[in-house]
C-alpha cells in the first residue's frame, strides 16, 4: 500500500512541482521572518549584505524543512483519505489531521533550530525553539490546505479526463451496436424484396419503404437510450415482422400474447428484435417448415 501510495505522490506531484511551492513558500515565509525581528529589534537588519545573507541561510533550512514536512504530510493525507475521509467524518479529520500537523512541524521546527543552532548558536534557545515551533505549526497548516487542494484539483482533473475518456468508449460502443443492428445481410434483402414489389406492386413497395424507415428511425432514437418500453418495442417489432414476412410470406408468423398490465416495463433497446432475427437466422422458413414465433408472458 505504501508502495502505491508513493506512486500517487509521484503522479500529483512531480519534484520540479513540489520543489517550487516549496521554494516560494520559504523564501515567503523567511521574507516575513526577517521583515518582523528587524520591526520589532529582535534581529534589525545590519545592511542589505546583512538582509541577503540572512534569506539565504533561512531559506535554504525552510527548503530543507519543507520537504522533511511535505513528503510526511502527503502520507499523513494518504491515510486519512482511506480511514477518515472528507465525506464521512469531517470533524474527526480535521482535528486528527490538526493535530498531527502541530506534532509533525514542532518536531521538524526542533531539528532544524537546533541544527541551526549548532551552526551558529542563538542567543536565547528557549525562546526560538518556541517561535520556530509556532511559525513552523502555522506554515505546516497551511501547506497542508495547499496539498489537500492540489490533490483535489488533480483528482478532480482526472476524473474529468477519464470521464471524457468513457465517453468516448460510450460513443463507439453505441456506434458498433448501431452498425451490428443494421444488418447488412437483412438490408441486402429487404432492398431485394423492396425492388421485386416496386416491379408488381406499388401499394406495398410504398408500405414497405414506409416500414423499412421506421425501423432505422426508431434504432437512431434509442441507441442513446439505456432502456425503451416494451409498447414502444413491440411497435418496432411490428415493422421488422412486417419486413420480414415480405420475404418469407405466410411461412412466417409471430403472436404476440402480453398483458396489458406490464406494456410500460423496461427493457434494453432492441433486444425484442434480437431474438426473433435469432430465432428466423437459425430456423428453416418455408412451405413445408413454416415457422411460428410465439412472444407471451
Amino acid at each position: 500500500m505504501k508502495s502505491s501510495y508513493f506512486q500517487r505522490i509521484n503522479y500529483f506531484f512531480s519534484f520540479q512541482k513540489l520543489l517550487k511551492l516549496i521554494v516560494v513558500m520559504a523564501v515567503g515565509v523567511q521574507i516575513i521572518i526577517l521583515t518582523y525581528n528587524h520591526l520589532s529589534g529582535y534581529n534589525p537588519i545590519e545592511s542589505p549584505t546583512h538582509f541577503l545573507t540572512s534569506l539565504l541561510f533561512g531559506s535554504l533550512l525552510s527548503i530543507i524543512a519543507g520537504f522533511l514536512i511535505a513528503i510526511p504530510d502527503l502520507m499523513i493525507i494518504g491515510f486519512l483519505n482511506q480511514n477518515f475521509s472528507w465525506n464521512t467524518k469531517v470533524i474527526n479529520r480535521i482535528i486528527i489531521q490538526l493535530c498531527l500537523a502541530l506534532i509533525l512541524a514542532t518536531f521538524i521546527s526542533t531539528l532544524i533550530s537546533l541544527f541551526s543552532n549548532f551552526i551558529r548558536p542563538y542567543d536565547q534557545l528557549t525562546d526560538v525553539l518556541i517561535t520556530n515551533a509556532l511559525i513552523f505549526s502555522v506554515v505546516n497548516i497551511i501547506m497542508m490546505v495547499i496539498l489537500e487542494a492540489w490533490l483535489f484539483f488533480m483528482e478532480s482533473n482526472k476524473a474529468k479526463i477519464k470521464a471524457e475518456d468513457l465517453e468516448k468508449e460510450l460513443s463507439q460502443i453505441r456506434f458498433e451496436i448501431l452498425k451490428s443492428q443494421i444488418n447488412p445481410h437483412f438490408m441486402f434483402n429487404s432492398l431485394n424484396v423492396l425492388s421485386g414489389l416496386i416491379e408488381n406492386d406499388v401499394d406495398k413497395a410504398q408500405n414497405f419503404i414506409n416500414e423499412f424507415s421506421s425501423i432505422y428511425r426508431y434504432v437512431l432514437e434509442t441507441i442513446e437510450k439505456p432502456v425503451a418500453s416494451l409498447n414502444d418495442e413491440l411497435g418496432f417489432v411490428r415493422s421488422y415482422i412486417y419486413l420480414q414476412q415480405m420475404r418469407y410470406g405466410d411461412y412466417l408468423s409471430v403472436k404476440i400474447n402480453l398483458p396489458v398490465n406490464i406494456i410500460n416495463a423496461l427493457l434494453p433497446p432492441l433486444s425484442l428484435q434480437l431474438v426473433l432475427e435469432n430465432a428466423i437466422k437459425h430456423n428453416i422458413v418455408n412451405q413445408s417448415q413454416p415457422l411460428t414465433i410465439d412472444i407471451f408472458y
